[in-house]
């Protein structure tokens, strides 16, 4: 089951769009607070996000730049406003697809349908890393412990996925920085070792010990237990 963020402000084609996505087995749920989509997005923690441009206080461009910063999860923009132009903006701003006002809600659902296949590799699940009980998941940048969401930074993201893709191998502190400098600015080594330091001490917060262990002059490995 997927869960779909609609962020529509007519309430009642928001209302239709969760009928109809809840008809064909999915989870959805429609954004009330329209100055704080953001924190709506985040405590649902959804799959993918239907999103209004035209909306009240901040439009929809903003919002899918917002959710940029902080997941992958795919938008895709339904509108009215179906010139070039808008479409153009949309995709431009971080959206996977666009579907004009007035649709069919059963071309929307198969526009949905589409994207989830596509965004969660086909076989509909949701590609993830996992050591020691703690689900990482590389789509939403999530790290899950005993049913319990583990908010991770940017880099700490970074880390950890290079960290648990290499589970086992003891992973360089070059290869480390390697991997931040992909779309971020140059990063010192004591950027690597304060990230670490931070990463480190959210995993033992959540009953994570002994998580990440380091090896003088060599790196960072996983540990088993």
């Amino acid at each position: 089951m997927y869960k779909i963020l609609i962020v529509e402000d007519d309430l009642a084609m928001a209302q239709a769009i969760r009928k109809e996505m809840t008809a064909w087995g999915n989870e959805a749920e429609y954004v009330e607070d329209f100055r704080n989509v953001l924190a709506e997005f985040t405590d649902y923690d959804p799959h993918l996000v239907l999103m209004d441009i035209t909306l009240p206080f901040f439009n929809g461009y903003h919002w899918c730049s917002e959710i940029r910063r902080i997941s992958n999860v795919p938008v895709i923009f339904i509108s009215s406003a179906a010139d070039n132009m808008n479409i153009i903006m949309a995709m431009n701003m971080g959206g996977d697809d666009f579907i004009a006002k007035p649709f069919d809600l059963s071309v929307l659902t198969a526009k949905v349908q589409a994207v989830l296949r596509r965004t969660y590799d086909l076989s509909g699940k949701v590609p993830i890393l996992e050591h020691r009980g703690a689900v990482l998941n590389l789509y939403d940048t999530t790290l899950t412990y005993e049913g319990e969401k583990i908010s991770l930074t940017k880099n700490e993201f970074r880390i950890l996925q290079t960290l648990m893709e290499n589970k086992g191998r003891l992973v360089s502190r070059d290869t480390l920085m390697t991997k931040l400098w992909e779309t971020d600015n140059y990063i010192e080594e004591n950027t690597l070792t304060v990230n670490i330091a931070r990463l480190r001490k959210k995993l033992e917060n959540a009953g994570l010990h002994n998580f990440i262990t380091t090896k003088v002059g060599g790196g960072y490995i996983l540990t088993a237990e």
